[in-house]
């Protein structure tokens, strides 16, 4: 468990939350229809694997929900979870599709990783379920 840190100005708590790799659904409100569900993670980082420099991007995940919904709590922790970890852009929006995919099973799915300018290079990631 973290300590309090002080500051000049006020004692700042512990995080009340951690980054974590358990996503959670919650059942399908409308499992009659087909309707698509958009989110934006603008805040996404990881780690370059060759450098250790921090990766920015904004991720979009756009799904047709079957039986079950994504928790947007859990997704929020779980794209928190690789702030500390490399990863190359190709593989890190491959296992974010994997992952949810495997947690709700959607009708279908595309995951956008859309990474900041590094060495001059614009990297944009799309992958999606099923392949086409």
């Amino acid at each position: 468990m973290r300590a309090h840190v002080e500051t000049e100005s006020a004692t700042i708590p512990p995080m009340s939350t951690q980054p974590t790799k358990e996503l959670e659904s919650f059942p399908n409100p409308a499992p009659e229809r087909d309707y698509e569900i958009n989110f934006e993670c603008p805040e996404f980082t990881c780690l370059c694997p060759k450098t250790g420099q921090p990766d920015f991007a904004t991720f979009r995940i756009n799904y047709v929900p079957d039986a079950d919904c994504i928790e947007l709590k859990s997704l929020k922790l779980y794209m928190w979870s690789f702030r500390d970890e490399g990863h190359f852009h190709e593989a890190v929006t491959n296992k974010v599709l994997d992952d949810l995919v495997a947690k709700v099973s959607p009708r279908r799915m595309t995951v956008e990783g859309d990474f900041m300018v590094r060495g001059g290079i614009h990297t944009v990631v799309r992958v999606s379920y099923p392949s086409a």
